[in-house]
């Protein structure tokens, strides 16, 4: 950053997305889910820097070059459903155009007539209405460009799918019909789905376990069903986003999160918590599968359903 500044945008996250699955990654708006997503598709602005590791097989993301990626991976290991598909679809060029030019280069199909139809395949699975085909992103709400970059994204049928708040701007039907689309591969196919969502319907609806960031970090990972259902999430701020939701106690979580740049050398989020106490000062780390970053998490029979 300017003047010399470092940001750490994503530290420690350590978690796997296995064949067949599909795991949901929630927080609140600026924990860092993108750039994580990013970072996987060598997405990262120039400044950027990373560390570790992303394995896809035998293929480490986060060292791959240019080519390798543009080449390989992007659409074809790894599908991008963008968080601002305004901004990824080409403006000069009508929706049916990239679809079917996406078409050609990730399936090899050929022939116009092929071409436009699996095109319009495309576009019906991600619920796009063919009679919006010829129409440029511009002349599209933010609904139906969500769609258009949506349809765009299972073209390739990529084994695994990164999906960036892929339910934004849809209605609740449109949302529930989204992601049983995009769940559908994962059960058919054995598709692997990463879901960067605040939707935590839509994420209950479609992920087998859930990872909670906040402030850069994960601090909770969980199985869907425990996590949504019964015993429920043991980070109190895993608490608090589900407590938040109209459905369940409405109650929002006080306080703000904390600026990247300003990050305690404890806990992030104790000034929110009203379990803190003076171990908190300490940062708690994620160790395993169903771990939870905390010093005091709750318990399981203290949750109730």
């Amino acid at each position: 950053m300017p003047g010399g500044r470092r940001i750490a945008a994503v530290s420690d996250a350590h978690f796997d997305v296995a064949v067949g699955e599909c795991l949901a990654l929630v927080g609140e708006s600026g924990c860092g889910k993108s750039v994580l997503a990013s970072a996987l598709l060598g997405l990262l602005p120039a400044n950027a820097q990373t560390a570790g590791e992303a394995r896809l097989g035998d293929l480490d993301l986060l060292s791959a070059d240019e080519r390798t990626l543009a080449r390989t991976v992007r659409g074809r290991l790894i599908g991008l459903i963008p968080q601002s598909p305004a901004a990824h679809l080409t403006p000069v060029r009508t929706i049916r155009s990239q679809l079917e030019e996406t078409v050609g280069v990730l399936t090899g199909i050929r022939g116009r007539a092929a071409r436009r139809s699996a095109a319009r395949t495309a576009a019906e699975r991600a619920a796009f209405p063919p009679d919006h085909l010829d129409r440029h992103p511009h002349q599209l709400s933010g609904g139906l460009a969500q769609r258009a970059a949506t349809a765009l994204a299972l073209v390739g049928d990529a084994p695994l799918l990164l999906a960036d708040e892929p339910t934004t701007g849809l209605d609740r039907d449109l949302v529930d019909r989204t992601v049983d689309e995009l769940r559908r591969p994962v059960d058919a196919a054995g598709q692997a789905l990463l879901v960067i969502t605040h939707d935590l319907t839509a994420a209950a609806r479609i992920a087998d376990r859930v990872a909670v960031m906040y402030a850069g970090r994960l601090v909770e990972l969980a199985d869907a069903q425990a996590f949504f259902g019964s015993p429920g999430p043991r980070h109190p701020y895993s608490r608090g986003l589900l407590q938040a939701l109209p459905d369940r106690a409405f109650s929002p979580i006080p306080g703000m999160p904390p600026e990247l740049g300003d990050l305690p050398d404890g806990c992030a989020f104790a000034t929110r918590c009203d379990r803190a106490t003076d171990a908190c000062a300490t940062l708690p780390h994620l160790t395993g599968e169903g771990a939870v970053a905390c010093h005091h998490p709750y318990v399981q029979e203290n949750l109730r359903a």
